[in-house]
C-alpha cells in the first residue's frame, strides 16, 4: 500500500519533537529498545549533533514525519563493511507502507552509497510484522538471543537477522 506524497529525506533537529512523539507511542515502545517516556532534549541532543557514522533518515507525509530509521555505521577497520538498523513507525501509521519506504531508502543508501556489505538488526521474536518485513528485503535469521531484553516487567528473546549484499568482482582487464 503506498501513501500519497510520502517521502523519505534526513532526518533535521527540527524532527526533535516528531522522534518524541513516534517513541512515546506503545507500539513503538514495545517494538524498540526505547524506554517508556522519552526525553524531548534526548531527541535534540541526538538530532543536533549526530556523528559521522549515523544516518537518519526519517518518511515524512505532508509535514508530518510518521517514522525513523537510522543506519550505525562502524568505525574499526575489520567492521567497515557493516551497517547497523533501527527503525520506529509512528502507532498511526503502521500497517501503511512507512516501514517498507524506509527500508527500501536504507537499502539504497547502503548498497550504493555507503558500501555496506552487511545490514544487521534485533527484533523481537513476537514481532511478526516486522519480521515479515526484513524478510522482504532479503534478511536471514542468524540466531535468537535468549532473554535479550526486557520489556514489560520479564525478559524477552530477540533475533539477530542479517542481510549480505553479494560482491561483484570488479577487477579492471587489460583487452
Amino acid at each position: 500500500m503506498a501513501i500519497e506524497g510520502l517521502r523519505i529525506r534526513r532526518a533535521e533537529p527540527e524532527d526533535a519533537e516528531a522522534f518524541y512523539d513516534i517513541y512515546s507511542g506503545p507500539s513503538a515502545q514495545g517494538n524498540t529498545m526505547q524506554l517508556p517516556h522519552p526525553s524531548l532534549a534526548m531527541w535534540r541532543r541526538k538530532l543536533a549533533d549526530p556523528s559521522d557514522t549515523l544516518y537518519v533518515l526519517v518518511a515524512v507525509v505532508g509535514e508530518r514525519v510518521v517514522g525513523s530509521l537510522s543506519i550505525s555505521t562502524y568505525t574499526r577497520p575489520r567492521r567497515r563493511h557493516v551497517g547497523g538498523i533501527g527503525m520506529g513507525v509512528h502507532d498511526e501509521w503502521q500497517s501503511q507502507g512507512v516501514g517498507t519506504a524506509l527500508m527500501a531508502a536504507a537499502v539504497d543508501l547502503a548498497d550504493n552509497w555507503l558500501n555496506i556489505t552487511r545490514l544487521e538488526l534485533e527484533v523481537f521474536t513476537d514481532n511478526e510484522r516486522a519480521i515479515r518485513l526484513y524478510e522482504r528485503f532479503g534478511f536471514e535469521r542468524e540466531g535468537t538471543m535468549r532473554q535479550h531484553a526486557f520489556r514489560d516487567g520479564r525478559y524477552v528473546d530477540t533475533h539477530f537477522m542479517a542481510r549480505l549484499r553479494a560482491i561483484e568482482n570488479t577487477t579492471a582487464r587489460d583487452e
